[in-house]
Formats: C-alpha cells, structure tokens, sequence
C-alpha cells in the first residue's frame, strides 16, 4: 500500500523522484509554487517547459528537475475555483491521476504534490485536499509510486490534509 504523508515545508528541497509543480497553461512559470520551483530548478527548466507547447487544464506534463532533488517535475495544470458548477473537481482529480500515469511512466517510487489550486486559483483547501487524498488512494498503487507527499506551505493546510487522512489511515506528520 503506497504511504501517504502530510508534511509542511518547502516542495522545491524534497528528496523525492518526482515533484509536482501548480503550473499555469503557459507552464513557463508564475507565482507561488510555480515561480518557486522555475527559480529553484534554473532557466533549463523554462527552456524544457517552451519546448512543451503549454498544457491542458486536468492535464500534466513532464520535464526533468534540472537543479531540483527531484529527478522529475510533473507540471499540473489545476483549475481556477468559479464556484463548482464548471467540472472543477473533475478537473483537480484528472491533475492527480494525470501525475500518476507519468509517475508509471518514469518510474517514480516517491513523489510530492503541492495543494493544487488553493492558491491564486482559489480552490477551497478542504474540498481541494479531499479530492487529492480520494484520488491518489485509488490511483497511486498501479503507480508503483511507494511514498506520496502532500506538501502543505502553512499549518492551516497542514491541518486539513492530517485530518483527512486520519479518516483513511494513521498519517505521518512530519
């Protein structure tokens, strides 16, 4: 059974195989964790990501981590929160599901996501934290992915993420 763990830090200093970046369409940087891990990984990583023709809303695409840790960065295109009548929750698990497709691809074993969407694109972080904890429990074993993440920038997210899990199996708070 792959180990899902709650953690609050820094995505971007993670010893893990891959990490996963928030992106924009664009996946050519931006704000938040998506500006943190194009400076962290240096311009090679702007000039894998030019290359990519951007990226679909539900979708992710890969690069390698360059200066990152981590081997790998899947760029996850989440959706923007318009209220929940456009497919956003379809859209925010096709992001999970779509990282651990090429996590079998790529052979990933540890993997880190960030909370995907709760940013700028305001997803609210319990429906957001619900639906990537449900997503990576059902999808993540055929993976082959043995660790799982969940990234938390502050402890209020923190919180969600060790509450939901309690809820699925003892989590690992670090």
């Amino acid at each position: 059974m792959t180990e899902l763990i709650a953690v609050q830090g820094d995505i971007t200093t993670l010893q893990v195989d891959a990490i996963v970046n928030a992106a924009n369409t664009s996946l050519l940087g931006g704000g938040g964790v998506d500006g943190a891990i194009h400076r962290a990984a240096g311009p090679e990583l702007f000039a894998a990501c030019e290359k990519l023709n951007g990226c679909a809303t539900g979708d992710a695409k890969a690069t390698p981590g360059f200066r990152l840790p981590a081997k790998w960065v899947f760029h996850a295109v989440g959706p923007v929160w318009q209220g929940g009548g456009r497919g956003e929750d379809e859209l925010l698990a096709g992001c999970y599901r779509r990282c651990l497709e090429l996590a079998r691809q790529h052979e990933v074993r540890s993997m880190a996501f960030p909370a995907i969407s709760t940013g700028v694109y305001r997803f609210p972080p319990d429906r957001a934290a619900r639906i990537a904890i449900e997503t990576v429990r059902t999808h993540a074993e055929r993976s082959g992915v043995e660790t799982v993440h969940f990234v938390c920038f502050n402890r209020e997210t923190l919180d969600i993420y060790v509450r939901l899990l309690r809820n699925f199996s003892p989590p690992v708070e670090r």
